[in-house]
């Protein structure tokens, strides 16, 4: 079994910059560039402004008792510390397992993301028929490179946390800088007439927006698995927390009001990238749209790297405590990364874009119950705590803490409802299957480490580092 000391062997080096650049550039995928016109014409300009707005406020309420426990517990592998000192055994390892399935989800995402992405830049690069999943036909050309982007990600991971942070800082910067040239071009350059329809749908088509919020904001969460790797006063750890899940409710928020500026909603629907086409009316050339897009791609680079070191952490916290089995938990002797658990991600990842492109919804569907899922519990956790334990030292206290406590865990049983038979947007058998599968690969790797290193020996571990 791994050493007792190996855990205070990861390095302190990540700084603010790099904590913030880490969060926001989490939360700033993808998503935005694909999915804002579909939330103009679901929602209309204000309607899908209003679901971010609300949906926004309730991830914060959910970041509020992470940024607390984060502060009073700055340990690797986030929700597992706090779920095994507010709920016990099990219930953290269910708690961990499920939000390791919502990063691998994402990784799995962005290497699909990538070579379609790739597609809307050199159009007809696909060739080589490999097979037809769901109607939808595989290409090898496309397959490779979605491997070799997951395969780069893995390495740099591989090699450090320092230089992730590094590609993680210059490429949100790169997604600010176009981002701010958007906003300011739109504001000038717009026509206040294409707000119309401010709301489509009534409170239909915002829930239809809002449903999507949560799953595009994870990603904060990824500062309490690298806790041990942060080189901040605790207490600011729970504000640079905070303070990036409000940057990302502002950003969509001005993403979606700049598009509805220059697009009327009319030509926003069907398979139009809506931000890249308002950016390229703001500055009427076919470079400004080509530019937008490789915002979407740094985009793509900042979540990927930043679930590899969320979803890698999570897994060696939970190795470490004996609750998978000891390789996991293998730290680099030079780099000092978990680099079995980064492999493993890297190997899953790889394997995504040879199911194509439907298969991503399963998976990130999927993954984003067991996000929800982990918010329940760290929800709950941080409720237990303030009744069970008034005096933990806790540098970041939220004011209020029971009643936001309390709405936290409201929001994470509504959000996880969702999913659930009889939501409109609820989990499709094929979906069920994928958190199924997950759930009970992770159960047989549980209870063969319970029965392998004993109940006791996670007691000592977390008794010894975590209190």
């Amino acid at each position: 079994m791994s050493s007792s000391n190996e855990s205070s062997d990861l390095v302190r080096v990540l700084a603010r910059k790099d904590v913030l650049a880490l969060a926001f550039g989490a939360m700033i995928g993808w998503g935005w560039i694909v999915l804002t016109g579909n939330f103009i014409v679901n929602a209309g300009s204000m309607g899908a402004i209003v679901a971010f707005l609300i949906g926004g406020a309730a991830v914060v309420l959910v970041g509020l008792t992470y940024a607390e426990l984060a502060a009073a517990m700055p340990k690797v592998g986030g929700e597992h510390v706090y779920s095994y000192r507010a709920l016990g055994h099990f219930a953290s390892f269910i708690c961990t397992w499920s939000i390791v399935l919502g990063y691998i989800s994402v990784v799995a995402f962005e290497a699909v993301a990538l070579p379609t992405v790739v597609e809307s830049l050199f159009p007809g690069y696909s060739v080589g028929h490999l097979w037809t999943l769901s109607g939808w036909d595989v290409k090898l050309t496309w397959v490779l490179v979605g491997v070799v982007g997951s395969l780069i990600m893995m390495a740099i991971n591989y090699f450090g946390v320092t230089m992730a942070a590094l590609i993680q800082r210059l490429v949100t910067l790169l997604i600010l800088a176009v981002g701010v040239l958007f906003i300011t071009g739109a504001l000038f350059t717009g026509e206040t007439t294409t707000l119309q329809p401010l709301f489509t749908g009534g409170s239909g088509g915002i829930m239809s927006v809002l449903i999507m919020v949560p799953f595009l904001f994870v990603g904060f969460d990824v500062i309490p698995q690298a806790a041990e790797e942060i080189n901040l006063p605790f207490r600011d750890i729970g504000r640079v927390l905070t303070l990036s899940v409000i940057l990302a409710v502002v950003w969509y928020a001005l993403i979606v009001f700049g598009t509805s500026l220059m697009m009327p909603a009319s030509s926003l629907g069907g398979g139009v990238l809506a931000v890249p086409a308002a950016m390229e009316q703001v500055f009427q050339a076919p470079w400004a749209s080509k530019l937008m897009i490789l915002a979407g791609v740094a985009g793509i680079i900042t979540s990927w790297n930043a679930f590899y070191i969320g979803g890698s952490r999570a897994i060696y916290a939970l190795a470490h405590a004996g609750m998978l089995p000891a390789p996991l938990a293998k730290l680099h002797p030079k780099y000092r990364t978990p680099t079995n658990a980064i492999i493993l991600i890297g190997v899953l990842s790889s394997l995504a874009p040879l199911l194509g492109r439907p298969a991503m919804v399963w998976l990130v569907d999927a993954g984003g119950l067991g996000i929800v899922i982990a918010y329940l519990f760290v929800a709950l956790s941080f409720l237990v705590l303030r009744v069970r334990e008034p005096d933990m030292p806790r540098p970041f206290f939220v004011r209020q803490g029971k009643l936001v406590g309390v709405l936290a865990v409201l929001l994470s049983i509504g959000m996880t409802g969702l999913y659930l038979p009889f939501s409109p947007s609820a989990l499709t058998s094929t979906e069920w299957l994928v958190f199924g599968l997950w759930m009970l690969a992770g159960l047989a790797m549980y209870v063969w480490a319970l029965k392998t290193y004993g109940k006791g020996y996670a007691e000592r571990v977390m008794t010894r580092e975590y209190h």
